[in-house]
């Protein structure tokens, strides 16, 4: 198992407030999380990940972002972007 920096943002049809993002940052912090939107039409958040090999980083990341949006209360969005970093890159 390796360590991955996994950020992710989703694609919206509205501009995100900044009490949004707040509440997605509380969501992915447990995780070693941030987040990242205010004010746009995205919302984002880097998290901290273990898993062997990129592929599943991204998945394992993704199911994170996902439970975390909908804690917030965001809506389902398309995922636009996602980068995934190992920890010996």
């Amino acid at each position: 198992m390796k360590r991955w920096s996994v950020g992710i943002e989703a694609d919206g049809d509205r501009v995100f407030t900044r009490e949004e993002i707040v509440e997605l940052a509380d969501a992915v912090a447990p995780a070693g999380g941030i987040a990242s939107g205010i004010g746009t039409s995205r919302y984002g958040a880097r998290l901290l990940v273990d898993a062997p090999d990129r592929e599943q980083a991204v998945a394992l990341a993704t199911a994170q972002f996902r439970r975390a949006a909908a804690a917030a209360g965001l809506p389902p969005c398309p995922v636009g972007r996602v980068e995934a970093v190992g920890e010996d890159e």
